[in-house]
């Protein structure tokens, strides 16, 4: 038996989830601003309490390792290497664009063609990757400025359907017949319990001495204009 605490902080939501099997039994999480460094631990013992557990309990820990905030990446990634080094438990790594089409698959079964996951950056550009029904990636994760041409070469062949927060700002752009887009959130602990099992069966753990977030984009630091 596999029982995963897992973790996704890779954009808005603060999101905490037990696993067992592949399947979760406990869920906590919001959409907000700026929650994570004091919300994510509150949610991460409520789901232990939800699932009647001890943090012995746990075989591993499983965290959403990006692409996504810088911040929010930080936040989740510490946290899940602080519990695996205090509990002495394996950390599992789950890219945040294949969990993202892992949870969209889960509610559209009968969807057709690829499917293109993307987390808003800035402007028009996000951070995505293309997969097949299967979860294998179609075209590798990147962060990319989207205009009419982008996905071009996918789109001419057939269906792709758009997923994320950052789908939806580029539906005006992406004008085409094969064009699908979804308006939901996908970027839910929950969606990483089939990975993150996967994982843990393979034993594919990371190095939880040096591991660190998939931030795709180094973090820019900017200076707040003065006031005049």
């Amino acid at each position: 038996m596999a029982t995963i605490l897992q973790i996704e902080t890779a954009t808005q939501v603060c999101s905490a989830a037990i696993s067992v099997n592949g399947k979760t039994i406990a869920l906590k999480e919001e959409m907000a601003s700026n929650i994570h460094a004091g919300s994510l631990t509150l949610f991460i013992k409520e789901v232990m309490d939800m699932a009647g557990l001890q943090f012995a309990d746990l075989d591993a820990v499983a965290v959403s390792k990006g692409p996504g905030s810088y911040t929010g990446l930080r936040i989740g990634v510490s946290t899940a290497k602080g519990l695996c080094f205090a509990l002495d438990k394996p950390l599992i790594a789950v890219d945040t664009l294949q969990m993202m089409t892992a949870g969209f698959l889960m509610q559209q079964k009968d969807c057709e063609g690829l499917i293109c996951a993307m987390i808003d950056a800035r402007r028009m550009e996000v951070f995505t990757a293309m997969f097949d029904r299967d979860l294998n990636y179609v075209l590798p994760t990147e962060a990319k400025i989207i205009d009419e041409n982008s996905f071009a070469t996918e789109l001419a062949v057939g269906k792709v359907t758009f997923i994320g927060d950052g789908a939806m700002k580029c539906a005006e752009v992406l004008q085409n017949e094969h064009a699908a887009f979804s308006d939901l959130n996908f970027n839910s602990a929950a969606h990483m319990s089939q990975l993150a099992y996967k994982a843990f069966t393979a034993a594919q753990f990371e190095d939880v001495a040096y591991f660190e977030p998939f931030y795709l984009k180094d973090f820019v630091l900017t200076t707040p204009k003065k006031k005049v």
